[in-house]
Order: C-alpha cells, then structure tokens, then sequence
C-alpha cells in the first residue's frame, strides 16, 4: 500500500474524532453562553452535542450543537427574544409565573393554541407589550469556528502520524 493510501485511509478514520473535537469546542462554548444568561441553569444543562448517523458518511462525520427543547423549551426566546403581553412576578420559590386574573384563579389555564382573546381574558396585560431583547447563546458560538477548524485540523494531523 502506498504512502497517499495510507493517508487517505488515515483521514477517513479521523473524520469522526477530528468532528468530535470541533463540535467539543462549539459545545464548550455554548454552554459558556448559556452560563452568562444563568436563571435556573436548566438552559445550559440542556445544551448537547450529537453524531448524526443519517447525514454522515464514510470519511464525513456531522456532529449537532444545540439546546434539547423538551429541557429548555424557552431557548427559543431567550436566543431570537419576544414580545411580552403579560405582567409576570417571581414567585416565593423563586420560580417565574403569569399574572392571573383574580377572577379566574379557580379556572383553567387556556391550553398553548386558545385564542388569544380567551388568554387575555385569563392573564394581566400589561398597559402595552414591551419587546424582550434577544440574548444569543447559540449564534454567539460562531466565534470560536476557527478554534474548532483547529481541533479538528489537529486530530487528523495527530491521525497522520
């Protein structure tokens, strides 16, 4: 087998190590955002990195950054933010919670998809929505892409050896 065989087999083995290392450093960094922004701290420890089997091949290794949504359902508002409609307060048990009306506290809350009719009648508006600005955790983490081409250039360099 000749030496540019040889390097190529290398390289095809370190696609998944070298992926790792790069999507290891846009992980660090994430969770160094979201630590920033630490409320609760359920945002940062929902960040994850995973191997994507279906849109990796050989000597093609994808690797996915991002928050799980199930964890942290308000990722979302935190990285592009929202308008909010709602008077909330923190709670005694320090959590966040909506306003209710006092004349509905024995009712139901409106379910996610109610018209929003039904959930102004429920919640305190507040005199005019104010707009909550965007705190970027994961858009932020492409500063460190160069950083990551590193890692991932030194583990198939090391493969090389």
């Amino acid at each position: 087998m000749q030496r540019n065989e040889q390097d190529a087999e290398a390289i095809e083995r370190a696609a998944r190590p070298a992926a790792q290392a790069a999507a290891e450093v846009l992980y660090l960094e994430a969770r160094r955002n979201a630590m920033a922004i630490r409320k609760s701290g359920n945002l940062a420890n929902s960040i994850y990195q995973a191997f994507s089997e279906e849109n990796s091949s050989p000597g093609k290794a994808v690797y996915h950054v991002s928050w799980n949504w199930r964890k942290a359902p308000h990722g979302y508002l935190i990285e592009f933010g929202h308008m909010q409609r709602y008077v909330s307060y923190v709670g005694s048990d320090g959590n966040w919670y909506t306003a209710i009306r006092p004349s509905m506290r024995d009712k139901p809350r409106p379910k996610r998809r109610a018209p929003q009719a039904e959930k102004d009648a429920y919640y305190v508006l507040l005199d005019e929505p104010r707009q909550v600005p965007a705190n970027p955790f994961m858009r932020r983490v492409a500063v460190k892409e160069q950083a990551a081409l590193e890692a991932a250039v030194a583990e198939i360099l090391r493969a090389l050896e």
